[in-house]
């Protein structure tokens, strides 16, 4: 079975496998290869759904700004008046120098090419500082933000629970029942929320020599990669969190699994009656006065894939990274409860992260859908290099996308958290 099949597996979800040598940044921008251009688009330079060419790169470097082209979306709608984003520009942070953390010398600028930035925004006491579009993507566009929708989820899950709607000590299986012979099934609702599960399933981004691995098994079920011929596997994104067994005991240490962000919209979605894009649109998009709609990703039956199928604008993230800085609240309004921010911000055991080993991240932690550094800034992360990140200390919000030929951030945090870093302390003595 070659064809889509063997498009699966040679591409792998989001472009795990990178070449030895990958083309730069520049080499890879997709208007210098002219992905995408011309009526009609030449065949060498379309990128597909079909074949599963809009997983391999350079093609992600344009699919990933023009998701809602390639597969099925919802909308996520935003209404009122635009919040302006006030701005203080500043021309001295490309020059900033820095170390990644195997000891490359490179500048601020030299780092967005690094981990394949497609845009970046920088804000500093709510003042936008610094911003940059790069490849495919605009001030007005959307870009894929990957697992950075996780992040939202958890917001949402944790409002639940401050609101007394959700329950963190009972069982998944008692708020959605079609789970209960699932690995899910006796796992709280924290256990879950902070990815302390015992599931079968790996979420390892390369692609094996023979079958397909769980994460394409997942991409498949939740509509974002073709269904190959014959295949039998789950038919949606409930299907598949539905078969996945249980593999030891819950509550050890943090495993990131993206299955448990879609056991947790299914909880949401059962207990509000409404769908993780109207909560979303409902919770933030309605009242941050965001600049453009957002939009997530759903399978054939018109479920979301809430472990990482939103797409939206970039300053718009940063709108939503800001606003958590600020306790929860926007423009004289409490948008998430002031407690649960303390709650988000506070993170996890460290003790159940450490085994991780995670670049930049020792002694960090994992909780309620966010990465936590030592230092206390909170992380939203994706992989392919989306983020917001939010040091509350340093009053300072960063929102980027990336197309980084590598599906992991173990790639990518080398250089990303040190250019963080030196922008922190430039500011810190520009004082």
């Amino acid at each position: 079975m070659r064809g889509v099949k063997g498009a699966l597996m040679g591409a792998a979800m989001a472009a795990a496998t990178a070449h030895a040598a990958p083309p730069t940044a520049t080499e890879s921008d997709p208007v210098r290869l002219g992905l995408m251009q011309g009526f009609p688009v030449p065949a060498d330079k379309q990128v597909r759904f079909d074949d599963a060419s809009m997983w391999r790169f350079p093609n992600t470097r344009w699919a990933f700004s023009n998701m809602a082209a390639l597969v099925p979306t919802v909308p996520i709608r935003r209404s009122g008046a635009v919040s302006p984003l006030p701005r203080a520009t500043r021309s001295d942070i490309d020059a900033i120098p820095l170390k990644t953390l195997d000891g490359t010398a490179m500048t601020w600028r030299e780092s967005l090419d690094a981990v394949y930035a497609d845009g970046i925004v920088v804000l500093h006491r709510g003042r936008i500082i610094y911003e940059r579009y790069l490849g495919a993507l605009g001030p007005a566009d959307k870009h894929l933000a990957m697992s950075v929708t996780k992040s939202f989820v958890g917001t949402i899950t944790e409002s639940l629970i401050a609101e007394g709607k959700l329950d963190p000590a009972r069982t998944i299986a008692s708020y959605v029942p079609e789970l209960a012979r699932s690995g899910f099934g006796d796992a709280t609702l924290r256990q879950v929320l902070d990815m302390r599960t015992a599931i079968a399933f790996s979420e390892d981004y390369v692609p094996g020599a023979t079958g397909l691995t769980d994460v394409q098994r997942m991409s498949i079920a939740s509509g974002l990669a073709p269904r190959p011929p014959g295949y039998d596997g789950p038919n949606g994104g409930y299907a598949l969190a539905a078969s996945i067994p249980a593999n030891g005991t819950h509550g050890g240490d943090f495993v990131y699994r993206t299955p448990n962000t879609m056991v947790l919209a299914w909880v949401i979605e059962r207990i509000t009656g409404q769908s993780v894009a109207a909560q979303i649109e409902a919770r933030f998009w309605s009242k941050l006065g965001m600049e453009q709609d957002a939009n997530l990703i759903v399978d054939g039956g018109g479920t979301a894939f809430a472990g990482g199928g939103m797409n939206a604008s970039l300053r718009d993230m940063a709108r939503f990274g800001e606003m958590i800085r600020l306790g929860g609240r926007w423009k004289g309004q409490q948008i998430v409860p002031a407690a649960v921010v303390e709650q988000l911000a506070r993170g996890g055991d460290p003790a159940t992260f450490a085994h991780t080993k995670y670049p930049g991240l020792d002694g960090g932690s994992y909780a309620s859908q966010w990465w936590h550094r030592a230092g206390g800034q909170m992380m939203a992360m994706g992989v392919n290099g989306q983020g917001i990140y939010i040091d509350q200390r340093a009053e300072l919000v960063i929102a980027r996308f990336a197309s980084h030929p590598v599906a992991t951030n173990r790639a990518i945090n080398p250089v990303t958290i040190p250019a963080y870093d030196a922008l922190t302390a430039h500011l810190a003595r520009a004082k």
